[in-house]
């Protein structure tokens, strides 16, 4: 029998909020049912299985972060647009923890086809395209971006800057400068 109020947008929030407390890696069926009192059987006529819940989570946290990336790139352009969507990335993954590590799950292809990772795709080479970058040149700054994106705020929020001076927030904005720079003057081949 289903539990009254249990329900899957319920147990996949739920589960996105227990991956900010502990840990995307850490949340599991058996720990999401002690945190609605129910048998873990119960969760199982919402999501498959363990995977499944991920994925959802994932799905969820990609939806969130195009939503405010969409917010945040209304009406700018150039490095306003490239400043808005990184800080983005970098406040969600700050306020959300768990949730931006679910954001990274590797989907399956029609999984990650239909996700909102396409949209976030589609933002960024928006704002690529304020910088004439097209083709394959796209792609490889699409590529360059993501990875500083991630990159940084892993280190950041893993301890790596806090050993040193400046602070993190002093290098975030110089090296969105020199990202700038470096669309600005993309070497043509």
């Amino acid at each position: 029998m289903v539990r009254i109020g249990l329900t899957t947008e319920r147990l996949v929030r739920a589960g996105a909020d227990l991956a900010d407390e502990i840990g995307f890696d850490q949340v599991t069926p058996s720990e999401l049912a002690r945190r609605f009192d129910v048998k873990v059987a119960s969760l199982y006529s919402h999501v498959k299985n363990a995977h499944d819940l991920r994925t959802r989570i994932a799905l969820l946290a990609l939806g969130e972060l195009a939503d405010r990336a969409a917010a945040a790139l209304a009406g700018r352009s150039g490095r306003d647009a490239l400043v808005a969507f990184a800080d983005v990335h970098r406040n969600y993954a700050r306020e959300h923890p768990g949730r931006y590590a679910a954001a990274q799950l590797r989907l399956d292809p029609e999984t990650a086809a239909a996700s909102a990772g396409v949209r976030l795709a589609q933002l960024m080479r928006a704002i690529l395209r304020g910088y004439d970058l097209a083709g394959p040149d796209q792609t490889h700054a699409v590529r360059l971006l993501g990875s500083f994106f991630h990159g940084f705020v892993a280190l950041e929020s893993g301890g790596g800057f806090d050993h040193s001076s400046p602070a993190s927030a002093q290098s975030w904005t110089r090296l969105l400068d020199v990202l700038d720079s470096l669309l600005r003057d993309w070497p043509r081949t």
